[in-house]
């Protein structure tokens, strides 16, 4: 499989931002995503069945109530994959040849709409790919239920495809400050508390 949004010149993996356009190479036209909400779930791996009811819905669930939080916009396409599937794109994109628990791409660049009533509204969109194997086990490892991890891993997705970073010590606690308030929201056990701050969260 490639990401919807494969043919952004920059695309953002787990908070990567990088150009992987070789210069001097046109890409084509730049996807937009469509205007209002599109959610576009896909479960290729039957295991995330096994983990949780109806995953396909948690997914809308976690995605929406991000958006609502941050007020944006746009069309999310989330896939629930496997490792196999999720480390041939972080190879692919990142050369780095291991799975990981979620990759984000995000469409570029983002767009500021105008409405019939005169005001306007943030265009954005993005792919967001989580690993089973590696979040079950992330998971475990940490505690807390698959289905509570991936909420936080796609609350995480979705700060991504709005400008959030964790590059910086500062950036990151200001993501994690986001992911824990969304969550809560949510009624979701705060994925950092009593954990040391990245140990068993989002990956870094």
């Amino acid at each position: 499989m490639e990401p919807r949004s494969r043919t952004c010149p920059v695309p953002s993996v787990d908070g990567a931002h990088e150009d992987t356009t070789p210069a001097g190479q046109d890409d084509g036209p730049v996807p937009q995503p469509p205007f209002g909400d599109d959610i576009d779930v896909s479960i290729t791996e039957r295991r995330w069945h096994r983990a949780m009811p109806n995953p396909a819905r948690e997914v809308q669930r976690a995605v929406r109530a991000a958006m609502r939080e941050l007020d944006v916009s746009g069309a999310v396409t989330v896939v629930l994959a496997d490792d196999l599937t999720v480390r041939r794109l972080n190879h692919l994109h990142r050369g780095r040849n291991k799975p990981t628990n979620v990759l984000t791409f995000e469409y570029a660049p983002a767009d500021y709409a105008p409405t019939d009533s005169g005001s306007g509204i943030w265009l954005w969109g993005g792919d967001i790919i989580l690993a089973f194997a590696t979040v079950e086990r992330e998971a475990r490892a940490a505690g807390r239920s698959v289905r509570n991890h991936m909420m936080h891993l796609l609350v995480h997705g979705v700060l991504h495809l709005s400008g959030y970073d964790h590059h910086h010590a500062g950036d990151a606690r200001a993501m994690e400050m986001e992911e824990s308030r969304i969550l809560g929201r949510m009624g979701i056990p705060n994925p950092w508390k009593h954990r040391g701050g990245r140990e068993g969260g989002a990956a870094r």
